[in-house]
């Protein structure tokens, strides 16, 4: 089963279940393993969808026992839905520097996860005041840029971090700056939304 939570409907469930059951079988194919013959001539029928071939920008996370355990995404459409979700889903699992690559003994363990972005667009902002008021938590994901530094939050961050000023202190940390750069008003912040799938055991 696959549930669905959308701060902008653009793909049914049945497509997003397509993509989550394609992650899942990149991963799969890594190891010399397929899904069920059935399962598998069918999601061949279903990722010929133009719906599943647009550009969009595609996040792929992994998690164990409910904690991550890999993510990496890109946030522009550079290639096709489909082809983000082969490639990002290999990514999280192989070489996401944060963890150890995965293991054909975990696979088993681990619960799957696509997120489909929205075109990414500056957020311009007054002062510290303004940008906290413009950031809608639960609904935006969040990337901020200083000189060489950047990092993004999908905004499923939020279930974790559900205050605006903690989301962003955390985000600043996990860019390698200082937790209250975000208060200095220097910071360029891009949001975005996401529609994610979820795969469920």
């Amino acid at each position: 089963m696959v549930s669905l939570r959308a701060s902008r409907q653009t793909l049914s469930e049945a497509q997003g279940h397509a993509l989550v059951a394609l992650a899942r079988q990149t991963l799969l194919a890594h190891f010399n393993r397929s899904l069920p013959e059935d399962q598998a001539a069918a999601l061949e029928r279903q990722i010929k969808d133009p719906v599943l071939n647009q550009l969009c920008g595609t996040f792929v996370t992994l998690k164990k026992n409910g904690r991550l355990r890999g993510c990496i995404g890109s946030l522009e459409g550079r290639q096709p839905l489909v082809e983000g979700v082969r490639s990002n889903a290999l990514n999280a699992a192989f070489h996401d520097p944060r963890f150890s690559p995965l293991d054909s003994r975990e696979l088993d363990r681990i619960s799957v996860e696509v997120s489909v972005l929205t075109e990414p667009h500056s957020l311009d902002y007054r002062d510290v005041d303004d940008l906290l008021a413009k950031i809608r938590p639960g609904v935006d994901g969040v990337t901020i840029r200083k000189n060489f530094s950047g990092a993004t939050f999908l905004p499923q961050v939020w279930e974790q971090l559900p205050e605006t000023e903690e989301f962003l202190s955390h985000l600043c940390m996990k860019a390698g700056l200082p937790a209250d750069t975000w208060r200095d008003g220097e910071l360029a912040v891009e949001i975005y939304q996401v529609q994610y799938f979820e795969e469920m055991h």
